[in-house]
Order: C-alpha cells, then sequence, then structure tokens
C-alpha cells in the first residue's frame, strides 16, 4: 500500500473557492489515499471566508495577506513568500491551483521553485491580449508554463493548450468546477428576503455586476449609464439589483449614476449561495464576471457581458451569452431587444450548458489516482453534446 499522497489547495478570492470547493470535498471521500492540506491567501477576506462557510471548508493555513491599497506586486510579493514556507512544512506531493488570479500564479511559482508538480484547475482559457483581461490573461498563461496537469473545463480549452504545444497526455477534459458547485447550491431552499432582496412579482428582473479593473471609469461608467437608461425607460415594468462590489472606485461609479432609482435596488455583495438563488430569479444577466458567463447560461438566463473580448467563447456559440462591451448605446440596444423581442428571448434562455455536467470533480480526482499510480484506468473525459436544432432553424 502506498503512504498518502498530500494534496494541497492553493487559492484566495471567492471565485477560486467556488471552484476549488467541490474539488475538496470530492477528495475528502478518498480519505484512505489523499490527505489534503487547504491554504488561503485571504485576497477576498469577508467574501472568502462566507464561500468557506457554505462548502464547511476549514483551511489548514490562512496567511491573510492583504492589506488596504494593496497592490499586485505586492499579492504576488507576500504569496510566494508565504508560500514557500508552507510547501517546506508541509512536504506536499502536489499543488492544485485553480484559475487565473495573482494568488494561484505566485502559489504555483512558489511550488515549481520547490520541484512540486503543480495541478491547474480551469486551464487552457484565452483572450490572446495580456491586457484584458488583466491581470489574469497573463497569470494563466505564466501558470500553464509550470503546470503539470492541466485540467481544462472545455475542448476549446483543450484546443489552446496543444497549440502552445503542452502535451495531452497531461491534458483532462473535465468539464468547469464551477457547474459542480452551481448544481449543489441551486438545489437548496433559499429566502432572499433574508439577503435584503426584494423579488417583485410580474416584474422582469436584470441582475447586474461590474467589478473588472479595466472597466473601473469611463467604461463602468457608460455601462452604468445604460443601465440607467433601461430602468428609466420600463419603469414598473422592471427590476435592477445590482450588488456592488466593495471597491471604493466601483461603488462611487454606481451610486452616482443608479442610486436615485426607484426601480434599481443596490446592495451589498451577496455570498455564493443567496447570489446563484438570485441568478435563478432573473430574467437577464449583464456582468463583466467571468464566472457567471459559466454559471448564468447553466440556468438559461441570457448573459450580456460588459467586456470587450471573452476567455469563455463557447456560451458566445453556443447563443446564450453575447459580448456588448461598455458602449452605452450598445448596451441598451441589446437590453431593449432582449426585453422586448420575445424570440430573441427565447433564442438566448434556450438552456445550453457547455460548461460541464456537475462531475468535474470527479474526473480530478480520478485523473490524481492515476497520476499517481493507484489506477491505470484511463480518465473519462467530460463530453458536450450540442443541442438540437428546432425544424425550421
Amino acid at each position: 500500500m502506498q503512504p498518502f499522497k498530500r494534496v494541497m489547495f492553493a487559492f484566495g478570492t471567492r471565485p477560486e473557492a467556488i471552484k476549488m470547493a467541490p474539488v475538496i470535498n470530492e477528495i475528502y471521500k478518498h480519505s484512505d489515499i489523499f490527505s489534503p492540506i487547504v491554504v488561503v491567501t485571504g485576497q477576498h477576506r469577508e467574501m472568502l471566508d462566507q464561500t468557506l462557510k457554505i462548502f464547511d471548508i476549514r483551511p489548514d493555513y490562512d496567511m491573510d495577506i492583504m492589506e488596504q491599497d494593496q497592490t499586485i506586486s505586492g499579492i504576488v510579493t507576500k504569496t510566494l513568500q508565504g508560500f514557500e514556507d508552507i510547501i517546506l512544512q508541509e512536504k506536499p506531493d502536489i499543488v492544485l491551483v485553480q484559475g487565473d488570479t495573482s494568488t494561484a500564479f505566485a502559489s504555483s511559482l512558489a511550488a515549481f521553485y520547490r520541484k512540486v508538480p503543480v495541478g491547474h484547475i480551469e486551464a487552457g482559457l484565452r483572450t490572446r491580449d495580456k491586457f484584458n483581461p488583466y491581470p489574469e490573461e497573463m497569470n494563466r498563461k505564466l501558470i500553464t508554463a509550470v503546470a503539470d496537469m492541466h485540467f481544462a473545463p472545455t475542448e476549446t480549452s483543450v484546443n489552446n493548450l496543444l497549440a502552445e504545444g503542452i502535451s495531452r497526455n497531461s491534458v483532462f477534459l473535465t468539464g468547469n468546477t464551477v457547474i459542480d458547485a452551481l448544481l449543489a447550491v441551486a438545489g437548496r431552499p433559499c429566502d432572499l428576503k433574508r439577503s435584503g432582496i426584494e423579488i417583485k412579482p410580474g416584474k422582469k428582473m436584470i441582475l447586474v455586476t461590474t467589478h473588472r479593473r479595466e472597466n473601473i471609469g469611463g467604461p463602468m461608467r457608460s455601462a452604468m449609464e445604460a443601465v440607467a437608461g433601461i430602468a428609466k425607460k420600463f419603469g414598473d415594468e422592471i427590476s435592477v439589483v445590482l450588488p456592488v462590489h466593495r471597491n471604493p472606485n466601483v461603488r462611487e461609479v454606481v451610486f452616482d449614476v443608479l442610486e436615485n432609482l426607484q426601480n434599481v435596488q443596490l446592495i451589498e455583495p451577496l455570498d455564493y449561495f443567496p447570489f446563484v438563488h438570485l441568478m435563478k430569479e432573473a430574467y437577464i444577466v449583464l456582468t463583466d464576471s467571468g464566472g457567471i458567463q459559466e454559471e448564468a447560461p447553466s440556468l438559461g438566463k441570457p448573459v450580456l457581458v460588459l467586456r470587450e473580448v471573452t476567455e469563455r467563447p463557447e456560451a458566445v456559440l453556443a447563443n446564450t451569452v453575447k459580448i456588448v462591451g461598455t458602449d452605452a448605446q450598445t448596451i441598451f440596444r441589446e437590453t431593449d431587444r432582449l426585453l422586448t423581442d420575445k424570440e430573441a428571448y427565447e433564442t438566448m434562455s434556450r438552456s445550453v450548458n457547455p460548461y460541464g455536467d456537475g462531475k468535474a470533480s470527479p474526473r480530478i480526482i480520478s485523473a490524481l489516482l492515476k497520476y499517481f499510480g493507484y489506477t491505470d484506468r484511463m480518465v473519462e473525459e467530460f463530453e458536450y453534446k450540442k443541442p438540437l436544432k428546432k425544424s425550421g432553424q
């Protein structure tokens, strides 16, 4: 019998925690083989803690690196130094990182410096514009350069990695773990009133989120002016709900443009559980988030992406997501169309899930079992079955 394999998880933001949580909970089922070690940096302090509580995960190490006005280089430097110390103490057999944050990049680099294998969850996403999104695009490319196992969510992501010379033997098409988390949480009952959210019967609710670094300033103001225009035009027919990010630069723009509109609810950021249920209640979602582009289509919600490019093209091709940028006229026009053109809405709202089937986490664990020699079986990969077109389409 082989000794336990020590699997270290490193993450620091809420999106990372959401996508890591199903993998951590899955690895707990193999306690006879794996010994998990959970390390968080606290890059999103309060939101991270809320998410860990939802999934009943208790970190073994909390680096708590954040300070007021923390810079990207500060995050990387503190994570690199602190994580190396933990690696030296715990001696993991592999380090798993998720996505494209500065925490993920610095953790993978620290593991590389100590010659510890790295597994990259949600590998292979690309925009091919190193400043959009910034710094995420370069973070994920740099993680790819040091990773030993690449857990790609989609076939597009697999092809991106192969085009960069990554061996297919080290790439595993798993689907996205966010769907595992989404399906687990969406099935639980939730009272949104307890989170201060009023869902008004008979009104079409538009859910808006905005926080991206590259949108702060003029682009974000333009997008919010479009939301204001929609709110004014449709009045009592709609309601807008916007959880306002804690970044003061975001809050300044959002409150300045939208605060005095009666059919707009500006609320504090939500933890993951009520947010999933808020998405379930939405008619349309406007967002510059990456993860919501994956989640909302899984719930059959049309998504207008407030960005110029996306590293998640699958839902765009499936017509459940549309990139509208931050031009106020474009956002207004596309939102107006979904509110008034029933056929256009139904085309986008048809529930298509190109990102996963809720089994990404077991596939990742299967790949780890094979990597460490516990099984010879090939990993059964995720297969996205495109929906059949209706007659006449």
